[in-house]
């Protein structure tokens, strides 16, 4: 049996699990999911949210699919992919455009003009496509905070927009991957942003706040503010790298510096016990030494990399402070850590839709999985939150810019000569008049 049309599927590509997860739509409130089922397989072939052997990833893809199904009961043909991309680039860009001598509304012509500025000034390199772009926010003679100009009267009017780009050979990787293990791609999301949406609360995105979602191999970063992301990234350090200093310094092969990680996560870790290599006896290892090797490489973490993200670097900017999720959450006494280096509340996060989710795939390590069921339901509510490149763009690797799933441009280069990159502009814009149309 296959999946009924009102299924939604979403497929986490990480670098400890891939994670598959099934959402039913409720009939009676559409814009809501019910979660029916979870899939996971340990990852395979991926390193630091690269893929590294495609044919394992492959078959990762494919265990977790297939343990997806056996929960659901029916076959699963299609998914939104979230992902990890290496030099991810968060790029903020802005536009104005004048409404007249006169004051007057603000009409979807005007709208159309004022993404046409904001885009204008952004040249992408030939080997990176735009995966994402986001508005993120509009004014009126100088008044910002306005979320929806239409029919709103006035002289000027300007927008900010966030446009978030990635190496395209990772991006085919991707997709390629997820075909090959008999999963259509409908789509992309960059991890980071799914794990904000899985993670966080509208009151929390909309005074401010950072979601820190730390991986096996790489952390994610994505900052709100009036409840639209401001910035996202992708620092390429994770529990990975919490492993291989414990094998490092407590002298242990890499699968049991693993396992004294991950039962230094559990509630029960007065000592960790680990059987090490054929021939010798175990060993206890004192997990206040092991918890010190942990809390160095997370002050690292923290003060060298996820410090000079922070825009503008204020933290006052982020009134509800910073809210972990990811494996690496789990660490003991990680929210006393952040709370003292960053001056700031800090709390590590269950997924939103916790008491949906099955025992034992509920906890902070499945917030992405939760939060791309929660990307499609935001993008069905307003299609212009979050504008992507459509696959068939990004398979193709044409450059251009997304405009809400139909087509895209390609941007003008800098310092070049020449009226293309206008013309474009101008094709696209015609083409994304529906959406704004249907929006406002």
């Amino acid at each position: 049996m296959f999946r009924d049309p009102d299924t939604l599927v979403g497929l986490g590509v990480g670098t400890t699990k891939i994670a598959v997860i099934v959402a039913e739509r409720d009939p009676r409130v559409p814009e809501s999911a019910q979660i029916i089922g979870i899939g996971a397989a340990p990852s395979q072939g991926i390193r630091k949210g690269l893929i590294v052997d495609l044919e394992q990833a492959v078959r990762s893809v494919r265990n977790a699919v297939r343990d997806a199904e056996n929960m659901v009961g029916f076959k699963l043909t299609e998914a939104l992919i979230s992902f990890n991309a290496p030099e991810v680039e968060s790029v903020m860009t802005s536009g104005m455009v004048s409404l007249g001598r006169a004051p007057r509304p603000v009409a979807v012509d005007d709208v159309e003009r004022v993404i046409e500025a904001a885009q204008s000034e952004l040249a992408i390199p030939a080997n990176r496509v735009s995966l994402h772009t986001i508005p993120v926010r509009y004014s009126i003679d100088g008044n910002f905070g306005i979320e929806n100009p239409m029919g709103m009267t006035g002289m000027r009017l300007e927008m900010e927009l966030q446009t978030v780009t990635v190496p395209m050979p990772h991006v085919h990787n991707v997709i390629n991957c997820v075909e090959k293990a008999g999963i259509r791609v409908e789509g992309l999301v960059i991890k980071p942003l799914a794990s904000a949406l899985g993670a966080l609360t509208d009151e929390e995105m909309r005074v401010g706040v950072i979601s820190l979602s730390i991986g096996g191999g790489t952390t994610g970063l994505t900052f709100y503010r009036e409840g639209r992301p401001l910035k996202v990234g992708i620092i390429p350090i994770g529990g990975d790298h919490i492993t291989n200093d414990l094998a490092s310094i407590l002298r242990l092969p890499l699968n049991r510096a693993e396992e004294v990680k991950k039962r230094l996560f559990t509630e029960n870790r007065e000592e960790a016990v680990v059987t090490d290599l054929k021939g010798t006896p175990d060993r206890s290892i004192d997990p206040n030494v092991a918890l010190d090797v942990i809390g160095c490489r997370l002050e690292e973490l923290f003060v060298e990399h996820v410090q000079a993200q922070i825009p503008e670097r204020d933290p006052h900017l982020f009134p509800a402070g910073l809210v972990l999720s990811g494996g690496v959450a789990k660490t003991p006494g990680i929210g006393a850590l952040l709370t003292d280096i960053f001056k700031m509340p800090v709390r590590v996060a269950d997924p939103l839709d916790y008491y949906q989710m099955p025992p034992g795939r509920n906890d902070t390590s499945y917030i992405n999985a939760t939060g791309i069921i929660r990307y499609i339901l935001c993008q069905e509510r307003n299609s212009y939150s979050f504008i992507d490149s459509p696959v068939s763009q990004l398979r193709s690797g044409v450059h251009r810019i997304p405009d809400g799933g139909r087509t895209g441009y390609e941007p003008p280069r800098t310092g070049g000569s020449g009226g293309r990159g206008g013309q474009n502009v101008r094709n696209m814009i015609e083409r994304i008049k529906e959406s704004l149309k249907e929006l406002f």
